[in-house]
């Protein structure tokens, strides 16, 4: 009969083995997930540097001012965090999150206001722990992000900044490199500085006359290129999720791995150990019977 160790060394490798079955499967997952996310990145670039031309040629055009491209002295700022409703991702949300703090407490010893805008569960539940206060926050979206969900974000930040409820807005999110590499990064949302033309754009450019006037159309692009931006953020932070997660299970699955090995080489001592008494113990009997006759 086996020993309480040997019982409870064996318990752990099976625990182990489930735990590793699930890593396996959630590594599995995650890779198969960013080649869709890593499409979908390049796939929105087009449209937004389709947009940046327009509106290069509609301001070489003459369009005149705009609200979202009005700066101001940077009072109250909100700062819009993406992070992730799930975890298990290694340290992928706390590295924006930290980023992101950091930020709030350098503009708060400004003087300045700081309104928080969370996209995310971690992020939420980590400020809200805190103590800062958070305006608003987008849950379910961080997995799979479409661009409803930007637009809803969008509006939101542009109705309070034409409001004047805020003076910029300053996005943290997780830029995605390669399924290795990914940089938390910082990016200025509004207002918008306007792009403007290279010599070389400029002595290419050709001559359209617009319809309806620049100015109008100005007013129709700024906000959708506002929108662009913060669904590429969304894109490039989901497939960032998912390539930490999948490197992350993967370390989780290989550190199983390594300690299954472990414990069956304890199993097996303390198996051997149990066989070896039992022999000495036998062999110990017979020879004590032997000398009784």
């Amino acid at each position: 009969m086996a020993s309480a160790a040997l019982r409870d060394t064996r318990r752990r490798i099976q625990s182990v083995q489930a735990t590793a079955k699930i890593t396996r499967a959630m590594e599995l997952i995650a890779a198969s997930r960013i080649p869709k996310a890593q499409a979908r990145v390049l796939g929105s670039k087009p449209y937004t540097e389709k947009l940046i031309e327009v509106i290069k040629n509609v301001g070489a055009a003459g369009a005149g001012g705009h609200p979202l491209l009005e700066r101001r002295e940077p009072n109250r700022v909100a700062v819009l965090v993406v992070a992730s409703d799930r975890g298990l991702a290694g340290a992928y949300a706390s590295n924006i999150i930290r980023m992101a703090e950091l930020r709030i407490i350098e503009l708060q010893q400004q003087g300045r206001e700081v309104f928080i805008y969370a996209v995310g569960k971690k992020a939420q539940n980590y400020f809200r722990y805190r103590g800062y206060r958070i305006e608003q926050a987008w849950l379910g979206v961080t997995d799979t992000p479409g661009y409803g969900d930007a637009r809803a974000i969008a509006r939101t930040l542009m109705a309070a900044y034409g409001d004047e409820r805020i003076d910029a807005v300053e996005a943290f999110y997780t830029k995605f490199v390669s399924a290795l590499t990914q940089t938390p990064t910082q990016q200025e949302v509004l207002p918008i500085t306007r792009p403007e033309m290279t010599d070389e754009e400029a002595a290419a450019r050709v001559s359209y006359q617009f319809e309806p006037s620049p100015d109008e159309i100005l007013a129709r692009l700024l906000p959708m290129y506002v929108e662009a931006l913060v669904f590429n953020m969304l894109l490039e932070a989901s497939a960032s999720e998912h390539s930490a997660r999948r490197r992350a299970m993967k370390a989780a699955t290989e550190n199983a791995e390594e300690l299954i090995r472990v414990l069956t080489v304890q199993a097996n001592r303390a198996r051997q150990a149990e066989i070896t008494t039992a022999i000495t113990e036998i062999v110990s009997g017979a020879e004590a019977l032997a000398s009784q006759k």
